[in-house]
């Protein structure tokens, strides 16, 4: 493949869509569909296909699980031996395996990759963790060129070695790198939150998101993510617009249950899965009983449900 090549792209979303771009930017074309008729380049799948020439490299940008599992079956039966698939979704590490073996059988490629970056990448840059041969990743390697961020350099100007991009192993490698970097994400998140919330409890502090701000410049806690808060709390200071209800996206869960079945401890990444689930209960159970306990042992007060939700329907 030389300098300027096609990818066909599945899935034309904020971050598909936005992918799309920065490979366009780079000199590369880009043959795009969605559902969504107003985005897409083509019409139907196959007329993407028939858009690109062989051998085709076509990325796959839709939500994980059955969306994704539906695009590959198609994808194995429109293209050809020696194109290649690219599954850059938060699909599940053994559903990679499963999607090489029926790849493999009509002899087309299969790269799975994790990507990070949000909806920042189409000026940052993404970070990539992909999984495949290294044949197959030989071939997209313009586009994974093309989405990851440019390589830092020193004080004179000089290449650093770059990061941002990592052939991590066989196919699934990538999706699992992603699945504990989402883990990860979770645990750090939680520890943020959590210490806004105890600035935010106190009347020592005056100045919570000034705080915060203090911490991206020199200490040990600064990151990316700490930036983002401070961007949040810039626009809604109390964060009174937001309600406190977190979903999980499925990573976080994968990543506990690797965790047991490796024998590998995991508290905080665990106990960041578990905070979520309790955002989203207007009254814990788990609370309730808690309460009546207090009161049966030591007499402990109860507070009572009100009349008025009390009676309000489930």
């Amino acid at each position: 493949m030389g300098a300027d090549v096609q990818l066909g792209l599945i899935g034309l979303g904020k971050m598909g869509g936005n992918m799309a771009e920065r490979v366009r930017r780079a000199g590369h074309e880009v043959v795009g569909y969605d559902r969504a008729p107003g985005k897409r380049d083509v019409e139907t799948l196959p007329d993407l296909v028939q858009a690109l020439t062989a051998p085709r490299v076509v990325w796959v940008m839709v939500p994980a699980g059955e969306p994704t599992r539906q695009t590959v079956k198609e994808l194995a039966e429109l293209l050809e031996p020696g194109d290649v698939i690219v599954d850059g979704g938060n699909s599940k590490y053994t559903d990679d395996q499963v999607h090489d073996v029926l790849c493999r059988e009509k002899g087309i490629g299969y790269v799975d990759a994790g990507v990070s970056g949000g909806v920042w990448g189409l000026e940052n840059g993404y970070a990539l963790m992909v999984g495949g041969s290294k044949d197959d990743v030989a071939k997209v390697q313009p586009i994974f060129d093309a989405l990851k961020p440019p390589a830092p350099v020193d004080e004179s100007g000089q290449e650093l070695p770059a990061a941002g991009f990592v052939h991590a192993g066989p196919v699934g490698a990538g999706h699992f790198s992603k699945m504990v970097h989402n883990g990860i994400e979770y645990a750090m998140m939680q520890a943020y939150g959590e210490g806004y919330e105890l600035l935010a409890a106190v009347d020592l502090i005056e100045d919570v998101p000034g705080v915060v701000r203090s911490w991206t410049q020199g200490t040990v806690i600064r990151s990316w993510l700490l930036d983002l808060l401070v961007r949040a709390l810039d626009e809604d200071p109390a964060l009174e617009k937001v309600k406190g209800y977190a979903e999980d996206s499925g990573e976080g869960r994968w990543t506990v249950e690797q965790a047991i079945e490796n024998g590998v401890p995991m508290p905080t990444i665990a106990a960041s899965l578990f905070a979520r689930f309790v955002s989203r209960q207007e009254d814990s159970p788990t609370m309730k009983a808690v309460a009546a306990l207090r009161n049966q042992f030591g007499g402990h007060a109860v507070r009572a449900v009100q009349a008025a939700e009390a009676e309000r329907p489930a």
